[in-house]
């Protein structure tokens, strides 16, 4: 599965799979147009995989989309009432705009902030995980994090089945969708469903 896009002024994109020898993925993402130039964008990995995995995640997408006007905070707690009756998913969370972005994280879905430097793109933040499975079992304190975006930087979430260790290797200058294509093929586990999403803010004339 590959998708990308344009929402205002972000450029988003994102590449997936199922577990190799599985026709259906549990890990989905959901970007959302929230207005005034920001997006919402959501990566969410079901436990375990194939079509129950799907089916929990599948619930929290619509929710999502239903209330994206929401803060994270509630739109987490959405998210897990509407798995309730499901296995459950790791759930990322993030708010994105040309100044910041906020996010939030339960479970094993990794996002990042990563900036170019001299030395090449390094990770300049990285969301606080907090441990739990929505749907089952909520951290007791859903703290939103806002952190500050520059020019250039780009937001990568991914689920476990990618492994994104640093920034090396990932070449700014090239289009979301080449960059999330490049780390699902290099970077996929064969023992699980995969799926990175990655989003920067562009110039009025298409530039970083």
């Amino acid at each position: 599965m590959h998708d990308d896009g344009y929402i205002g002024r972000i450029e988003w994109a994102v590449a997936g799979r199922a577990l190799p020898g599985q026709q259906i993925s549990g890990d989905r993402c959901a970007v959302l147009d929230t207005g005034a130039g920001t997006a919402l964008f959501a990566v969410l990995d079901g436990l375990g995989h194939g079509e129950a995995a799907a089916t929990a995640v599948d619930k929290a997408a619509q929710v999502l989309a239903d209330n994206r006007a929401e803060p994270l905070d509630v739109l987490m707690v959405l998210c897990h009432r509407a798995m309730a009756d499901t296995r459950g998913a790791a759930v990322s969370l993030a708010l994105f705009s040309a100044e910041s972005v906020q996010w939030l994280g339960v479970g094993n879905v990794d996002s990042q902030l990563l900036t170019a430097g001299p030395a090449g793109p390094s990770i300049s933040a990285t969301v606080l995980q907090t441990g739990g499975i929505v749907g089952y079992r909520l951290p007791p304190h859903l703290q939103p994090q806002t952190v500050a975006v520059r020019p250039g930087d780009l937001l990568l979430m991914s689920t476990d089945g990618v492994v994104i260790d640093s920034g090396a290797g990932i070449d700014l200058s090239k289009p979301a969708a080449d960059i999330t294509t490049t780390l699902l093929d290099h970077n996929a586990k064969d023992t699980d469903d995969a799926l990175v999403l990655a989003a920067r803010v562009r110039g009025a004339n298409g530039t970083s």
